[in-house]
Order: C-alpha cells, then structure tokens, then sequence
C-alpha cells in the first residue's frame, strides 16, 4: 500500500510540476512536431513576404494570388505524399513516382488526343472519362509490379524503384518519340484548376461548411468511442478549442480563396459570352477552391481513414514496427507489400491527372525531381525511416512546406541550382530532427 501511495504521489507532484504549455499539448493532444511544422510554415511564409517588401519593394508571398496558387501547386506532390507515408513506413522507398507521373501522364494523352477521338470522335464527353481511368489503372499496376518484386523477389525497394525511375521515365519518352502532346480535352483541363477549373464562391462556402460539420461530429464521435471504451477523455475546454481552431481555419481558407477574383480578361469574355452589360471593372468573381485542392483534400480524408480505420492500415504500422513480428502474428506481408507499391502508383497516376491537366499538355520533363519534393514532404511532416511512424496530415503539411520554400525562392529570383540545394538541405535536416526526437523519446 505504502508503495503505491508513494508512486501515485510522485506521479501527482510531477504532473504538478508541469509547465502551463505542457499541460496544454497533454489536454490537447497535439504532437509537438505538428507545432514545429506549423510555426517553420508561418516562419517561411512571414520571412519571404518581409524579404520581398524590404529587398524587392513588393511583398507579394500573402496575398490570395499566391497563396491561392501555392495551393493549387502543392496539390500534386501532396497526392503523392500521402501513398510515400506509407511505403516509408514500411522501411521501403520509392525513388520512381516522379517518372511513373511522367508515363502516366503520357499514356493519357496519347489516349485522349490521338487515339480516342479517331473512335468517338473529337470532343466526346466520355474521352476525359476514359482517359483519366487509363491512368489510374496504369500507375496501379505499375506500382503493383513494384511491389511483386520487392516482396515475392526478395529485391530491394531501393534498387526496384531506382530501375523504374530510369525505365518509366524513358519508356514516356519512347512513347511520344521526345514531343510535347497539347492541348488535352476541355473537360480534362479542368482538373487543373484555373478560373474554370474551380468552383466558385458559393461551392467554397458549402464545402467549408461540410468541413466544419465534419470536425464537429468526428469529435463528437470520437468522445462517444472513448466513453465507450473507457479511454481518458479530453478536458472540455480541449474539445472545445480544438473545434474551434479547425472550423476558423477552415472559415479562414474559405475567405482567402474567394477573396482572389477571376484575372479582367477573363471576365470580359465570361460578360461578353452571356451578355452581361454590367462594366468589367465592377464584376467580381472569385476563384474560390481550386479543382486540384479538393482532390487533394479528398485523398488526404480518405488516406487517414485508410490508416486509422482500417484492417490494411494496422497491417502497414505493424509492418513498420516490426515486420518479423507481424508475420509471426500472421499478416501476410508480402501481399500487404504489393498493395502498399500499387496504391502509390495509383496515387501517382491520379498526380499525373492534376499536373498534365494544369499544364494542358504532357511533356517529357513532367515529373522530374518530383521523387525528391515527395520523400521530403514526408520526412518533414513526421515519417520515420525507420519505420511505423508517420501521418497523412504531416506529410500534405510537409508538402506545403516544400512548396513554400520553392515558391518563396522562385519570387525573389534564386536560381533553380539554389533551389535544389536549399531543397536538399531541408531534407538532410528533416531526418537529423527526426533522429534527435526518436533519440529523445527513447
């Protein structure tokens, strides 16, 4: 008795002598290193608009233009990301995203600009329909070739992706024999984003207002399951606050979209086409979400469900933690393995969708380097290669760090051999952080 009293009050005393901010991140539950992603975020996003008004004269990084465009850009490597959480968790690697991108984006044109519209004719509807489906089971299958030899072959992920990087990446080539194919269907284009490729200010609000209910309820659930299970509950004013920060973000991210009108030449031919005779300089018509944001948005809800509800998604952190274990308690790895390669590469082909959409074309360079911004964003947003950490909102948010810092050097003028070097430094610190902190946790 007197030993158990003796724990439960030194237990007591240290959680007396917890700092006010550590009480918070216990009640919350918020991990330390989302913090630390968002505060560099905010710290990139304030240093490069400061850079610019002070040095250039135009501090251009947060306004709507940019941002709005910096999310519309982020969503390809974010895409992506979410597959790369997985396959890093695993303690694999995949160094041919980028490549299989590139053929993925090939195959659909082609499909869609010399073939399909000899059968159906030019401008069908079902032409952009087809031509994306090709390219989702094309990246798949890719993937799930990737994934046979790495686990019924025994051959390193490292080695199988590296020799795909090469292959896909001269096979798109080979394809197209080195030209550019442009411009792709109109409906396929607007998967891209642009003014008609988003939804406008009413379609925002309505979706920031699903958003919103679906933070309420999932905390609402979520509170239910742990009362159910008799898990410990968060203190109410957590909850509450919580609740409150994802709705105003949302709110936030709702009101900057729209506050970014279509460009005037746009919206003279929008007037001029339906016949509206108010002056062009008084019409204002917001962006509001962009096309490849709401993909992006939609794969990232359905990878977390993937992960967090799931049998496949137990599997993959069981995996991660220890594969011998795993198979001793009966998984089948293997299988698990190949599904794991074939869902990036399904992952990539739907890139390849949102990245030859924005350009209206497919070319030989589309996805180069782009291996590089995945297993980053990855790294950064808390992915271990080591193996069974990792999360979906860590890796979209490493994203749009790495996106943050290319977009920032990009406007005040560093060359693209800087770029690449700050881009690669990034990422050499992301896993040294990562280190120090499993170091620490242990």
């Amino acid at each position: 008795m007197s030993q158990s009293t003796t724990k439960t009050t030194a237990g007591a005393s240290r959680v007396d002598n917890e700092g006010l901010f550590t009480r918070f991140l216990r009640a919350t539950e918020v991990d330390v290193r989302l913090l630390g992603m968002i505060a560099a975020l905010i710290t990139i996003w304030v240093g490069f608009h400061i850079y610019g008004e002070v040095v250039l004269g135009r501090g251009s990084f947060l306004s709507a233009r940019n941002l709005w465009n910096l999310s519309v850009q982020t969503a390809s490597i974010g895409v992506m990301a979410t597959g790369m959480v997985l396959v890093i968790v695993t303690r694999h690697i995949d160094l041919s995203v980028g490549s299989i991108l590139g053929f993925c984006a090939m195959m659909m044109a082609i499909i869609q600009v010399w073939i399909l519209p000899e059968y159906l004719g030019l401008g069908h509807p079902m032409i952009w329909i087809i031509a994306v489906v090709c390219g989702l089971l094309i990246g798949a299958l890719i993937g799930g070739f990737h994934g046979y030899l790495v686990a019924y072959l025994g051959i390193p992920a490292f080695i199988v992706t590296l020799g795909g990087l090469l292959v896909w990446r001269g096979a798109a080539f080979l394809l197209a024999r080195g030209e550019t194919i442009s411009p792709v269907d109109s409906t396929f284009s607007l998967l891209g984003g642009g003014p008609y490729g988003s939804i406008g200010s009413t379609g925002s609000w309505v979706v920031g207002t699903l958003i919103c209910i679906g933070i309420i309820a999932l905390m609402l659930v979520g509170r239910r399951q742990r009362q159910r299970y008799d898990f410990p509950l968060r203190p109410m004013w957590a909850e509450v606050f919580l609740g409150l920060v994802g709705c105003s973000v949302t709110i936030g991210f709702v009101m900057l979209v729209n506050s970014y009108p279509w460009p005037i030449g746009i919206v003279r031919q929008y007037a001029a086409a339906n016949n509206i005779e108010t002056p062009v300089k008084e019409i204002f018509i917001s962006h509001g979400f962009a096309i490849p944001v709401l993909i992006l948005m939609a794969v990232g809800i359905a990878m977390t469900f993937l992960t967090s509800r799931t049998r496949f998604g137990r599997y993959v952190f069981a995996i991660g933690g220890n594969p011998e274990a795993a198979e001793l308690a009966g998984i089948n790895t293997r299988w698990v393995t190949v599904k794991i390669f074939a869902l990036m590469g399904f992952l990539c082909g739907l890139s390849a969708v949102i990245a030859s959409a924005r350009l209206n074309s497919a070319t030989n360079n589309l996805g180069t380097l782009d291996e590089l911004y995945v297993i980053a964003a990855a790294v950064i947003g808390g992915t271990s290669f080591a193996g069974g950490v990792g999360t979906i909102y860590g890796a979209v948010l490493g994203a749009i760090v790495m996106q943050s810092l290319q977009t920032g050097m990009v406007l005040i003028g560093f060359d693209a051999a800087i770029q690449q070097m700050v881009v690669g430094g990034v990422l050499v610190v992301a896993v040294w952080i990562d280190t120090m902190y499993r170091a620490r946790a242990k």
